[in-house]
């Protein structure tokens, strides 16, 4: 069975609860009076989730506390079918915490404090060896640029060394370009590491949003050429992929929407979520990008990153993928 490793942060989720109190834990009131419910997220740990239901094999990478929260964190993505046997515990250290607050649009702004988060450590503890040499075992190692701006410079180097080892071995390499330009001291830099995981990245998902934050005023045709990966799936501010990948390009469109747009937090997270598991299951990118897009226009329908269980689109089966096989 394909599997993958996720590599990222989850954080304690706080959110502003419509009409009283929503799902949840309530966490008490603001000094406008609102009301607030918490629960876990983070970027790569939602596509973790996807891909869980999606029924893809996947253990999330990651270090967290010793505490309350973090064991509230560990059930629940066992309950979900995540893997949690890479998920260090750090005696003393708490995971981090961010608010969420969307407009009527349902476009969202995040707050965040998580400067002393357990997760920033996972690339220099005594375990890292072992962590990063068990990514030989995956099939597929993803991460994202919020991944990558938790570390510091000496530690996102050891996590390309171990990435670069492991394809040596047949396992590809999937980078989101999930870019949050509070996460990083500077946009030199940020482009420095973004240039590095494009030059060791299988398949690069990226989008218009992310690609001007770090180059302003290029076209698609220039921010695409930025990129050498063989596959790169191009997300433009409307619902439409460009498509690059051996062989072909392709442009393809997401269906036009029947419900209203609810909330839309983990769009680009569940589209990498169907992408992967179309990929891996055998099919060819169009197809998977077709369906990262009913996927993510699902999740935009519900409040949260995660939605109900139920609300999943049927499962699609494609043929098998191709046993993984070292480069000669």
């Amino acid at each position: 069975m394909a599997s993958v490793a996720c590599i990222g942060e989850c954080m304690v989720e706080l959110r502003q609860a419509q009409g009283g109190h929503s799902s949840g834990a309530s966490a008490g009131q603001g000094q406008g009076g609102g009301l607030y419910s918490r629960g876990f997220g983070g970027d790569t740990l939602n596509t973790a989730v996807y891909l869980a239901r999606l029924e893809v094999k996947v253990d999330y990478l990651t270090a967290l506390g010793d505490d309350a929260l973090s064991d509230e964190m560990i059930a629940a993505w066992n309950a979900e079918g995540v893997g949690t046997r890479r998920v260090v515990r750090l005696p003393g250290k708490l995971p981090g915490l961010y608010m969420i607050q969307t407009d009527a649009k349902g476009e969202r702004q995040f707050f965040h404090w998580r400067d002393s988060a357990a997760a920033r450590q996972l690339m220099s503890l005594p375990e890292t060896d072992e962590l990063l040499n068990s990514l030989m075992s995956y099939d597929i190692v993803y991460l994202s640029a919020i991944t990558l701006s938790i570390y510091d410079a000496p530690g996102r180097e050891r996590l390309f060394a171990a990435i670069k080892r492991a394809r040596l071995l047949g396992t590809r390499f999937v980078f989101d370009t999930n870019f949050r330009a509070r996460g990083w001291p500077d946009r030199d830099i940020a482009r420095e590491v973004f240039a590095a995981a494009f030059a060791a990245a299988d398949i690069v998902l990226t989008s218009t949003e992310d690609l001007l934050a770090l180059y302003p005023g290029e076209s698609h045709e220039q921010l695409m050429g930025r990129i050498p990966t063989p596959e790169l799936v191009f997300r433009l501010t409307e619902p439409v992929s460009l498509l690059r990948f051996p062989g072909g390009t392709s442009e393809v469109r997401a269906e036009p929407m029947t419900k209203p747009v609810v909330d839309t937090t983990a769009a680009g997270d569940s589209f990498a979520a169907a992408y992967i598991a179309a990929r891996l299951g055998g099919a060819e990118p169009v197809e998977a990008a077709q369906a990262g897009h009913r996927l993510a226009s699902l999740v935009i329908c519900y409040p949260g990153a995660i939605i109900p269980g139920y609300a999943m689109p049927p499962k699609k089966r494609h043929r098998p993928a191709a046993s993984r096989q070292a480069p000669k």
